[in-house]
């Protein structure tokens, strides 16, 4: 087998008769160009190179243009120049770095020569590839610490009321995700905030914008009034009542809408969104979903679920708009499901998507069926997304929260965080 690749340039002059009588004698394997083709040929035709043999009449930045192409590809080859008589031409290409045969070409010179030559290459191409691993190796650790750092702005454990149940799933694509969720309580624990939110795009951009979305909307929530008085929400009613929690919703989303448009705008990052505020007491659920996929009710009795109204566009897009709010009433038995597009829009290995119809399908409890909890409702949807995907790739993050109110009090239930 060669143990050197050589590309002869065929340009004006052809290489002398020993030279090539040289290389035959080394047994290289010889392949043939012309600097039109190295210039103007895809970059993916090129053939590959220990050493580029040119004739010194060749300009040298041409020569060193072509270089540059074939580095892009499968390496840089060392240069050799050759000339019978043109010996000044060779200047211009020393003070390039390339290296050069004169006369005699002797079989045992010009080997040694390109031999050398070949192992300066082969040496060229083992510390690029080094370098590589090297830098992908530092990509891959970064990645792990914004892993780590991000997976810190999920909560470890879940502040789950009395008489209640939570559970979550949380899948990301990639090392780091766009998506994120948060339950936390508020008004001295009197009510209970839920927030699942899709920063649009995925990777590092998506997961700086999470940190970023999810501190302003706790941090905002956390830190606003006990009570707003809003409309019943019924539509035509004139009626007005005081609903605790309805500020640090409404100032929360509000704010980071704000801040977002003002400061983020030219980045083009937004986030859809549904931030719930519960009463747990009570079941009542004042909420605001921007943009976000319209989150489920199932009820306890069965029958198809009932999607939660959107009540304003995703935020981080359109400045000073107005979000309103919406209710749900959860009663004993009652599933509300949380989830981003990552579920209905789980690919299968030919692009299709599960789709809406298919997850309303997964979800609709005939009447005669057992009781369903939170968990069993996270179970039934991703076993149908894991299985609809099957080998493919996953395109997108996948979240689902789940908040269940049993029909019994069943005591304190320890929330749940599931990471897969």
């Amino acid at each position: 087998m060669p143990s050197t690749t050589v590309m002869v340039l065929g340009d004006h002059p052809p290489p002398p008769g020993a030279l090539l009588d040289a290389l035959r004698s080394m047994d290289a394997e010889v392949v043939g160009a012309t600097l039109a083709e190295l210039l103007s040929c895809p970059v993916e035709l090129l053939p590959a190179a220990d050493v580029l043999l040119a004739p010194a009449e060749v300009p040298g930045a041409s020569v060193r243009e072509a270089v540059r192409r074939l580095r892009r590809w499968a390496g840089a080859p060392i240069v050799v120049v050759w000339t019978v008589a043109d010996f000044a031409a060779l200047e211009d290409h020393v003070r390039l770095g390339h290296d050069y045969l004169v006369p005699p070409f002797l079989p045992a010179l010009v080997s040694a020569r390109l031999l050398s030559c070949s192992e300066r290459a082969e040496l060229g191409r083992t510390l690029r590839e080094a370098d590589a691993r090297a830098a992908l190796m530092s990509y891959e650790k970064e990645l792990e610490i914004g892993r780590e750092i991000q997976a810190g702005f999920l909560p470890e454990a879940l502040p789950v009321p009395d008489g209640w149940e939570i559970d979550v799933l949380f899948r990301p694509a990639r090392q780091v995700a766009g998506d994120f969720y948060d339950v936390f309580e508020l008004v001295h624990r009197r009510r209970l905030a839920l927030v699942v939110a899709d920063v649009c795009d995925k990777g590092v951009g998506s997961a700086l914008f999470m940190a970023l979305i999810r501190s302003l909307l706790r941090h905002t929530a956390e830190q606003s009034g006990l009570q707003h008085l809003v409309a019943a929400g019924r539509a035509g009613s004139s009626r007005r009542i005081p609903v605790v929690g309805a500020t640090p919703l409404l100032n929360a989303v509000t704010a980071t809408n704000g801040y977002l448009t003002r400061n983020h705008l030219r980045q083009g990052y937004f986030a859809t969104l549904f931030f719930g505020v519960l009463d747990p007491a009570t079941g009542s659920l004042v909420y605001i979903n921007g943009g976000h996929n319209p989150p489920l009710l199932l009820d306890a009795d069965g029958g198809l679920p009932v999607a939660l109204d959107v009540t304003g566009p995703a935020v981080g897009v359109l400045p000073d708009c107005v979000y309103t709010l919406g209710y749900a009433q959860l009663n004993p038995g009652d599933t509300l499901f949380v989830f981003t597009d990552g579920v209905p829009e789980a690919r299968c290995p030919d692009g299709s998507f599960l789709g809406d119809a298919r997850m309303l399908d997964l979800l609709a409890l005939p009447p005669s069926a057992p009781p369903r909890t939170g968990r069993d409702v996270l179970d039934v949807v991703d076993t149908a997304v894991r299985r609809h995907t099957g080998k493919a790739e996953q395109h997108d993050d996948v979240t689902m929260l789940a908040l269940h109110r049993p029909r019994a009090a069943r005591g304190p239930h320890a929330g749940r965080r599931a990471v897969a």
